[in-house]
């Protein structure tokens, strides 16, 4: 990123790792993580133009693991197959408190195992011998980071995507509520920038321009990429925060999502990657996009 002309990045945008286990991050500790999230967006400081922004697209780590969490326990009794109550347990140790867990079992027509989990409550979630997990949130992180350089957090986005099921199952023993959305934390450093309400129609204001949340689907298939944003977001983010020759920044390409936003929009882009499979798959895809826009100009 130093290699960057200094002062020349109107917007950089970008999703970086989440710290929830994709094959590229696995590797990482969270306190790794924490230093790749804290050198990046210090860079930024000497690469983003007096008044550009910088755009995160991140989320809260919502599995944190966490070995000093207590276990959580719930008892689904909505899910229950076998009708005996704790209560049913206890009466029945008062009458026979020499009989053992097997003989309370037979006793009340269950399984040992229920014995147990209605006196000791094991119902607990991922297993007895499961790591627990907890949300953890991300935000203050990368807006100290920020401000340790000055650069300022300016606005924040919701995006609004589909519901994600994978650690919200109604079957499973939560009351979570489904993952649904993700942030935009939007950061400028000091100096003026532009207003222009003729980047946008009237409808676009209204509908998302100025709106605190945007509605766009997530990408349907990551068959070539674990965690692709929509395009739909990486132009709603050009489209506001730059204007036409700006140069953006992307320092997680991955699959070249900003790229191709960036070109279709008429702004110019720097993309890094470290994936040499992500950067072959990014350039792919702007090659494509190059040779259809000139066989639409040669029409």
């Amino acid at each position: 990123m130093l290699e960057i002309e200094p002062n020349s990045v109107a917007l950089s945008f970008w999703s970086p790792p989440y710290f929830v286990g994709k094959d590229y991050e696995k590797e990482e500790t969270f306190e790794s993580w924490q230093s790749l999230l804290r050198q990046v967006i210090h860079n930024h400081y000497q690469i983003l133009k007096p008044g550009g922004f910088l755009v995160i697209n991140i989320a809260d780590i919502l599995c944190f693991k966490d070995k000093y969490m207590p276990r959580i326990q719930a008892l689904n009794i909505s899910n229950q197959k076998c009708k005996v109550t704790r209560e049913m347990v206890l009466e029945a140790r008062q009458k026979h408190p020499d009989y053992n867990r097997y003989e309370l079992a037979s006793l009340l027509g269950c399984s040992e195992q229920t014995i147990d989990r209605r006196l000791n409550g094991n119902n607990i979630r991922g297993g007895k011998y499961q790591v627990q997990t907890r949300v953890k949130l991300v935000g203050n992180y990368i807006e100290k980071y920020a401000y340790e350089v000055g650069i300022y957090l300016y606005d924040k986005r919701v995006w609004v995507k589909d519901p994600s099921w994978v650690n919200s199952q109604w079957t499973s023993n939560t009351l979570k509520a489904v993952n649904e959305y993700e942030d935009l934390y939007i950061f400028w450093k000091p100096g003026e920038y532009v207003i222009d309400r003729r980047k946008l129609s009237k409808d676009e204001w209204k509908s998302w321009g100025s709106r605190g949340l945007w509605y766009i689907n997530s990408v349907r298939v990551n068959d070539d990429h674990e965690a692709k944003f929509p395009e739909e977001l990486a132009s709603r983010v050009i489209r506001l925060f730059s204007e036409e020759n700006d140069l953006i920044l992307d320092p997680f390409m991955g699959s070249g999502t900003t790229a191709v936003a960036a070109i279709k929009h008429n702004r110019n882009y720097i993309g890094i990657e470290k994936e040499a499979k992500y950067v072959k798959l990014a350039k792919k895809r702007i090659r494509e996009l190059s040779s259809f826009q000139l066989e639409l100009n040669l029409v």
